[in-house]
């Protein structure tokens, strides 16, 4: 009897169909100024298929409408790429970035609504989660875009970038606050070092390469695999024009990181960078849950603890440290502090790694070094924390923390929004969803002023 994927499973197993319902019930008050849209991205292969990787299943968008302090509707929606009617992405002619899974992230810039997955083009969306098809800028996107490209508050600016396993291993792009100018330039020195994530400051662009990197023994999909002849490091490129041809590598320990929390330039001119990061065994557990394989942990995410490099770029030296003994994955910050240095950081606490415990927000306070713990019972899954700014606020965390859980025990879920500034007071509001949702990869808060 063949046993089923761990990611089609409990809280990941995927839905059958697309549905909408209006006017969800809502106990609590819904703050008045949370007028638009929470949109998450999902892996939801349709029924019938088993993809080979978590990573490989059909993108599929579920978002919920807020507006006048009620919850106006549900819906969920395929991604509908070439990729989900079975297309593949390489072909005789090489990859096609429009046959994509779009099942890891979704972000608005400029007025669109891109869902976005690494290897291929983003798609875009309208405001109902309808898809329109492949953005490439007007064209001028020739290359993949990373699922977690880093919007500069300060700008409006996109950055972004393709990685590849093949040369050019990294193209770094900046698309204009309102995506009609894209620059774009290759990034000397890398590698094929899989990079997922990224961060910016004020005046860089930090890249890490770790010690995962392009395995061609590797037949899941994703041709990728720890090597310890792999060194892991840091990039630290210049902003602007010919900031590529800048760039300095530090070599950092052992390791890898899936995602960083941010990054900022401190006081004394040193690049900080935050974010969980795993050893080989903690790797190769986590990739055992991502394809099935046995000897895999309980849950995706196995023994990823919080990490800070400090890059001292006039010695020429890193300094590193872990941070913190939670198992953590899924860090968010207030994004209005992208790039600068921030006070408070979010994350999602896992069980360890025979499932023995409970799932748990968690808040930081990277000032006074202390934290919040918000444990969900047996069978919940809150999703990763997504923070709105309060309506005339300027605090960092003055505002909400918008999750979604996955209850087992009732096969429902529903939209907490939390109050950022304390985890241990109740929700503000919790609104009833019509369905399980999926155990969901990333997403983000789309106000009506940024798409209407």
């Amino acid at each position: 009897m063949s046993v089923a994927k761990p990611y089609l499973t409990g809280h990941y197993a995927p839905v059958a169909d697309e549905i909408t319902a209006t006017d969800l019930t809502v106990e609590g008050a819904l703050p008045p100024e949370l007028s638009g849209r929470l949109i998450r991205n999902s892996h939801n292969p349709k029924p019938g298929i088993t993809p080979t990787h978590w990573f490989k299943g059909s993108g599929m968008v579920h978002g919920v409408r807020l507006r006048d302090g009620r919850a106006e509707w549900y819906r969920n929606r395929w991604v509908h790429t070439p990729a989900l009617d079975g297309a593949p992405y390489m072909t005789e002619h090489g990859p096609d970035l429009t046959a994509s899974t779009a099942g890891t992230h979704v972000i608005e810039h400029g007025g669109r609504l891109l869902a976005l997955s690494e290897a291929a083009l983003p798609f875009e969306l309208t405001a109902d989660l309808e898809t329109v098809g492949a953005y490439d800028f007007g064209g001028r996107l020739t290359s993949a875009m990373t699922a977690h490209p880093k919007e500069d508050p300060a700008t409006g600016e996109l950055h972004f970038f393709a990685s590849s396993p093949f040369p050019p291993y990294l193209i770094h792009h900046v698309a204009s606050a309102d995506g009609q100018v894209l620059d774009s330039q290759e990034v000397p020195g890398a590698s094929a070092a899989l990079k997922h994530d990224f961060a910016i400051t004020e005046h860089y662009v930090v890249f890490l390469e770790g010690s995962v990197t392009f395995d061609p023994a590797e037949h899941s999909g994703i041709p990728y695999g720890w090597s310890d002849a792999q060194a892991s490091r840091i990039g630290v490129m210049p902003r602007g024009a010919g900031g590529a041809r800048r760039i300095r590598w530090f070599e950092i320990g052992q390791g890898y990181g899936m995602h960083f929390a941010n990054a900022y330039e401190d006081a004394h001119g040193h690049i900080v960078v935050e974010g969980p990061t795993v050893g080989r065994e903690g790797w190769q557990r986590s990739w055992n849950w991502w394809v099935g394989a046995p000897d895999r942990g309980a849950e995706p995410n196995s023994g990823s603890r919080s990490r800070r490099w400090t890059v001292d770029l006039v010695v020429g030296a890193v300094k590193e440290q872990q941070t913190d003994d939670l198992t953590v994955e899924f860090p968010t910050i207030n994004d209005n502090v992208t790039g600068r240095e921030h006070r408070y950081q979010y994350a999602l606490s896992f069980p360890d790694d025979l499932g023995i415990g409970n799932h748990t927000l968690v808040k930081y306070d990277r000032t006074t070094g202390t934290r919040q713990l918000l444990p969900f019972g047996t069978g919940q899954l809150p999703s990763e924390a997504v923070f709105v700014q309060a309506e005339g606020t300027t605090g960092e965390d003055e505002g909400y923390l918008l999750t979604v859980v996955s209850d087992l025990n009732t096969d429902a879920s529903r939209l907490l929004v939390l109050d950022a500034s304390d985890l241990t007071v109740p929700p503000v509001a919790t609104i009833h969803l019509p369905r399980r949702v999926p155990a969901m990869i990333h997403g983000s808060w789309i106000a009506d002023s940024e798409l209407g």
